[in-house]
């Protein structure tokens, strides 16, 4: 099969080549999708150079990648099932979270593909899997947002902050989302109710204060996200691009241990990648409450002009590659 290969790690896309691999073999519990299209998240840029280094020893290689394949949200169309699994058969159309999507196949488990929302295309739906149920679980499990409640998203034009306006509106929020000028038109008609643009200006320096703070993949210093909070507050860092190699989550570590000594809710989170969560997002995709914001769709040849499109924040929410 063709397939996006990376034998190294490095911190630019000249690792990852156009190359050819067997098709995998699935194991129990596990499907294995014929893939249509493979959405691009900041992830695969983390795991295309290793950085931070924590990341190579939570398994995924300490000197080259294990898996040689980059990318895990999909698309597409079941070619097989192994014996154990009842709910899928071959021919199902269906998207998820797998282990090395920039291919023509992937192997995922069971417990991480849904039914592929109808009405949507492959490239809407491979948009969502990942970004679009971090943002679920930053907004319910993690800010616990209820209707009525202020919501600030940083960070609302990227991927996770593209679905985090939406379902923050969803769950009856105000939203603010801050973003670039170039992209602060995006930001509105996802929904928000007001948009900021950070290159414009000290976008935390005015008077008004959140009940909850969504800090998408920022560097922002937790003092100025906490004086944004009200004082009870809570604080939700998604990601973030701090700390340099050895160490990229010094405000997350420093946000959880403050937390207990203060009035407001300072944490982050790992996404918990389950179905369940598909099936939720599934209902918010079909009713049009939630709509996958796409901005470019690359050819699977041109997957690392994906990643560097991604990478340099040039996208306008989602980036795909089509299979």
């Amino acid at each position: 099969m063709r397939a996006i290969v990376q034998e190294e790690y490095g911190p630019t896309e000249d690792v990852l080549r156009l190359g050819r691999l067997p098709r995998p073999e699935i194991g129990a519990g596990e499907v294995l999708v014929r893939v249509r299209a493979a959405g691009v998240d900041r992830g695969v840029w983390h795991l295309m150079a290793g950085e931070p280094y924590a990341i190579r020893l939570a398994g995924f290689g300490v000197r080259a990648p294990k898996n040689a394949v980059r990318g895990s949200e999909f698309a597409g169309v079941v070619e097989a099932v192994a014996p154990d699994v009842t709910t899928l058969r071959a021919g199902d159309e269906v998207y998820g979270i797998g282990r090395g999507s920039f291919a023509e196949y992937v192997v995922a488990p069971v417990g991480k593909v849904a039914p592929k929302p109808a009405g949507l295309s492959f490239e809407q739906a491979a948009a969502a899997p990942v970004s679009a149920s971090t943002a679920l679980q930053a907004v319910r499990d993690h800010g616990g947002v209820r209707p009525g409640q202020s919501v600030l998203v940083i960070g609302a034009s990227g991927g996770v902050g593209s679905f985090a306006v939406q379902i923050a509106k969803a769950f009856g929020a105000e939203v603010t989302g801050v973003s670039s000028t170039s992209k602060v038109d995006l930001v509105r008609s996802l929904g928000a109710d007001r948009v900021l643009d950070y290159s414009a200006g000290d976008f935390l320096a005015g008077e008004e204060r959140y009940d909850v703070v969504l800090d998408i993949g920022g560097n922002t210093p937790l003092r100025r996200l906490r004086r944004a909070l009200t004082p009870t507050g809570t604080l939700v860092i998604v990601g973030g691009e701090t700390g340099g190699r050895w160490l990229g989550v010094r405000r997350q570590l420093l946000a959880v241990a403050l937390s207990p000594f203060v009035g407001q809710k300072l944490g982050t989170f790992i996404n918990s990648e389950n179905a369940a969560d598909l099936v939720v997002l599934t209902g918010l995709l079909e009713a049009g409450t939630v709509v996958p914001a796409v901005d470019r769709v690359f050819p699977l040849a041109e997957a690392a002009a994906a990643v560097r499109w991604m990478r340099e924040g040039r996208a306008r929410g989602k980036v795909v590659v089509a299979i």
